[in-house]
């Protein structure tokens, strides 16, 4: 059942806790909102979403950033304890390694 929200409350514990005054829908601006016309239109597939939701939802990305397009990912093999070294220092160790490399770059000839 990975994945799945199962309810906290039954319909009848929230409608309780309704009445108790412990909800915490702001009804007032709801209320508002439907006379301003701001109500949603039903959604057969998700009848609370609003339309902000669901643009929001459209407008979302899916996978990761696009890089800067400057870099090439290749296979490299390195010795186990100069990459424990760099992971050792936490978040960032693969630019660390980039940034040693540059460095050595700029104090050897290239051939």
């Amino acid at each position: 059942m990975t994945g799945l929200k199962m309810p906290k409350m039954t319909t009848d514990k929230m409608r309780t806790a309704r009445e108790r005054g412990e909800s915490k829908t702001d009804w007032a601006f709801l209320r508002q909102n439907k006379l301003d016309g701001i109500e949603p239109e039903d959604d057969e597939d998700s009848p609370d979403a609003t339309h902000l939701m669901c643009e929001a939802i459209a407008k979302r990305r899916v996978g990761r950033p696009a890089g800067s397009g400057n870099k090439e990912q290749i296979a490299l093999r390195i010795d186990k304890d100069v990459l424990s070294s760099f992971r050792a220092g936490g978040d960032g160790w693969q630019t660390r390694i980039n940034d040693a490399l540059r460095e050595w770059l700029e104090t050897h000839s290239q051939v």
